[in-house]
């Protein structure tokens, strides 16, 4: 893998120089041969690996764009905590609630999976909707997200996406349920255990059906639930920069919030130059390591829509990392050279 990576760093030299070419000629008469360069350079890297990748890049103050598997559905992971914000931002200016409001944490809250609430000592925690996005969008605490999936409501979610004109996104469960819907483990029966009682049955689960555990891995990316496309995904990211939805105020938050990611940080920030501003979103589970966000490019150059989403990938997390890294890298260098 490693070997394969150095040898695309190659192929970013020989994109610099082809860009400096091209710019001696007029940029309308080979916009289109540029970005099919780099959407070659991209195939590159991507052309061996086991499963499947899907990539959406588009500048967004000249438009240009290109997409390689970029209508087909991929797991997000947690992702889909972008459109969940998204729709908190919408209720809350609809009068519904507010960013200070607080909320009780109760142990039947503490879920599966990343963060630091299920950590803490419940009850005993209260935490503002505004602090419990936090932990939702910068470190991706999904007992955090559950709560506030909760408030909004997934049908809610889907039908203000439908309103801006995405289709090729859905949200349907909440972390806990997707969870277990992974390791196959029946979520209508064990909701309502409590992590300690969760561990146990689980252990006992996986010990006497372990068919049941490697059947529902295999087949999770095949279930049409919690799965966007790169290009719908990128369109959400496109309208919350554009501030062409919600208001400007909730927006430049969302934004805000999402350059304080701290997770995914070998993804497609991870071969970007030191100190590029990134406003992303990771997920991880399984055969799935997703990264979408917007690059800020210096020197005025604008900014870069970026979504890498895989599924059924046979490797590491740390090697998808850097074959999203890799991607990344390219976009950049070829919207650096070539504006």
């Amino acid at each position: 893998m490693k070997e394969r990576l150095k040898s695309f760093r190659f192929g970013t030299s020989l994109l610099v120089i082809f860009a400096f070419i091209l710019l001696s000629f007029p940029s309308n008469n080979f916009s289109q041969v540029r970005i099919e360069r780099l959407k070659k350079q991209i195939e590159g890297v991507i052309e061996d690996v086991e499963g499947m990748v899907g990539v959406a890049v588009k500048h967004l103050e000249s438009g240009e764009e290109l997409y390689i598997n970029g209508d087909t559905y991929f797991p997000m992971a947690s992702v889909f905590k972008v459109p969940i914000l998204v729709e908190l931002m919408a209720q809350i200016i609809e009068g519904k609630f507010t960013l200070e409001d607080e909320i009780g944490i109760q142990k039947s809250d503490q879920h599966l999976g990343s963060g630091m609430l299920s950590d803490l000592d419940a009850p005993g925690i209260k935490l503002s909707i505004r602090n419990l996005i936090n932990l939702m969008m910068m470190i991706s605490d999904n007992s955090a997200t559950d709560i506030l999936l909760t408030k909004v409501g997934t049908e809610n979610v889907n039908n203000r996406l439908r309103k801006y004109g995405i289709e090729k996104i859905t949200v349907n469960r909440t972390c806990q349920e997707l969870i277990m819907d992974f390791i196959g483990m029946d979520y209508e029966k064990y909701q309502g255990l409590s992590l300690d009682e969760f561990s146990e049955v689980y252990r006992k689960e996986r010990e006497g059906n372990p068919e049941a555990y490697e059947e529902a891995r295999k087949n999770f990316s095949k279930v049409l639930k919690d799965q966007s496309s790169p290009r719908a995904m990128n369109r959400l990211l496109e309208l919350i920069f554009k501030k062409e939805i919600l208001d400007a105020e909730s927006c430049e938050l969302i934004i805000s919030i999402m350059i304080k990611c701290q997770t995914g940080r070998g993804r497609v920030k991870g071969e970007l130059p030191r100190g590029t501003e990134v406003a992303h979103k990771t997920g991880t589970i399984g055969g799935t390591v997703n990264d979408s966000g917007i690059i800020y490019l210096p020197e005025d150059l604008g900014k870069v829509a970026i979504t890498v989403f895989t599924k059924d990938m046979d490797l590491k997390t740390k090697e998808v990392e850097e074959i999203i890294a890799e991607v990344s890298r390219f976009v950049y260098d070829y919207f650096y050279f070539t504006r």
